[in-house]
């Protein structure tokens, strides 16, 4: 049997996570940066 599918399959799970986790991190972190922009802007 021809493993090279299920390698390919892994690196494309592996590679589709981190870049999903990625973009959600990039984000969260413009939200907090907003919600921190505001604070400031209320003082």
């Amino acid at each position: 049997m021809n493993p090279w599918p299920f390698v390919i399959a892994a690196y494309a799970v592996t590679i589709g996570g981190t870049l999903a986790a990625g973009v959600w991190a990039w984000l969260a972190m413009r939200a907090a940066e907003k919600a921190s922009a505001d604070l400031r802007r209320d003082r």
